[in-house]
């Protein structure tokens, strides 16, 4: 709840002007649950100054993953920084403001994906450092058909970097000028590789923040494309032999001592620090464990196949966008920039649980000194078996069950979600699995129904 200092009145008020101002007659009280899918409780106007200094109360038994029904009733924290009013609402004007999920003695609620985040940041800081990610989202847009279906073809036949000719590229400046007018700082947008999958990234920024970002960015867009009578995927793998989308996350270390990034050495013929060095390693040693939280989905796993640029292979690299972790380029004189880049996560991750895992994989590399083998600059897709044990380098899981295997043997990451989040996550996913085991597929039909 609101602290009741002089800042938060400050902005307190700020936000109840900015209401009147704009004529808001609703607020979306944001959050996400354990799954990544944001929710909202939404109040009138009039309920804001109450809300902002009462916190809001929601029965928490609604939400997958989230309580039991005798322990359901909790209570929405708005966070002051992210309240904001939202573009393309029609004729209701309409705020937002992100969420901090709370149980009814006041404490943070375990199961909150956004407080499962600031645990690990804390511990971060408690290192020393501040976590910075800057994630590239790729998407497919979609027509929607009479019945507002998506349809199973692209919205266009584009290609990588192409200058789109159609409506797609206006719809594209219009996500990016709703997401600005959101304060998300975008620093370029394109067409992909796939026709109709598209990619905007947004500038980096503090971890907690990003996760936010990362949240509106997704309904932001979902809302613009149907505004235009298409629909926005982030379905990792929605058309069968073109190219899946990801979330590529670029992710350093801020020394909060020495006021500059931790990551950068200048003497490194990489430019990597130390720091940064045993970060990658704590990725790759954790990259089969934290595979289940980046690529959640069964259909992640269609992604993650080699040809495609899928980074399945657990090995690092400056050049080289067939390992799973690179070393993008950046000034000399520009060492801030100095970032790694994670290529497995997919957009459909909970980019709370996401971030907290990243981090906590590379905090246990810096605490345990863990060293970095060469980097494989060679194309690993045409590696032998041979090759690969000689150069000892192993492959993410090929599916979400390989995935919950390798998460159920890892302490590391199941401490980064904690044990609430943990134990609802995985018993979620298996069931998901199990689903899909039982599920008869169109391609069985056509393969086997008039041979055998």
């Amino acid at each position: 709840m609101a602290s009741g200092s002089n800042k938060d009145r400050k902005r307190m008020q700020e936000i109840l002007e900015l209401v009147e101002r704009e004529q808001v007659k609703f607020i979306n009280l944001q959050f996400s649950d354990i799954m990544g899918m944001v929710k909202q409780v939404t109040i009138p106007a009039h309920e804001l100054g109450d809300t902002l200094e009462h916190g809001k109360w929601f029965d928490g038994s609604s939400i997958e993953g989230f309580a039991r029904i005798h322990e359901s009733d909790m209570y929405l924290d708005p966070d002051l920084e992210t309240f904001g009013v939202l573009p393309y609402q029609g004729g209701l004007s309409t705020a937002k403001v992100t969420c901090n999920i709370h149980t009814p003695d006041g404490e943070p609620f375990a199961g909150d994906p956004r407080h499962v985040l600031m645990l690990a940041l804390k511990e971060a800081r408690e290192m020393g450092y501040h976590f910075y990610t800057g994630p590239e989202l790729e998407f497919y847009l979609f027509k929607l058909n009479e019945a507002g279906q998506p349809e199973s073809l692209p919205h266009d036949e584009g290609s990588y970097f192409d200058i789109s000719t159609d409506l797609a590229a206006d719809v594209r400046k219009e996500m990016v000028e709703a997401l600005e007018m959101q304060g998300i700082s975008v620093e370029t947008s394109h067409h992909e590789v796939g026709p109709g999958q598209h990619e905007i990234d947004m500038r980096y920024d503090e971890a907690l923040r990003m996760a936010d970002k990362v949240a509106e960015f997704k309904t932001t867009l979902k809302t613009v494309a149907h505004n235009h009578g298409l629909h926005c995927t982030f379905m990792p793998k929605p058309v069968f032999g073109i190219a899946g989308s990801g979330m590529h996350c670029h992710q350093s270390l801020w020394s909060i001592a020495e006021g500059k990034n931790a990551f950068y050495d200048r003497h490194d013929q990489y430019g990597l620090s130390e720091v940064a060095k045993q970060f990658i390693a704590g990725q790759l040693a954790h990259a089969k464990g934290m595979c289940a939280v980046l690529s959640p989905l069964i259909n992640s796993y269609k992604r993650l196949v080699a040809g495609f640029e899928a980074p399945v292979y657990v090995s690092w690299a400056r050049t080289n966008r067939s390992a799973l972790i690179r070393i993008p380029k950046f000034s000399p004189n520009k060492p801030e920039a100095t970032r790694i880049e994670l290529r497995s996560p997919d957009p459909t991750c909970n980019p709370y649980l996401a971030m907290s895992v990243m981090l906590m994989a590379g905090l246990d590399g810096i605490k345990r000194k863990l060293p970095l083998g060469q980097p494989i600059e060679e194309d690993l897709y045409e590696f032998t078996d041979e090759m690969m044990i000689r150069h000892g380098v192993d492959t993410l899981p090929g599916s979400l069950h390989q995935a919950l295997e390798a998460l159920e043997k890892d302490e590391v990451v199941q401490a980064a979600l904690g044990p609430h989040v943990y134990s609802r996550f995985i018993e979620a996913k298996y069931m998901e699995w199990k689903d899909f085991r039982r599920h008869v597929t169109s391609w069985e039909v056509q393969r086997y129904l008039g041979v055998y």
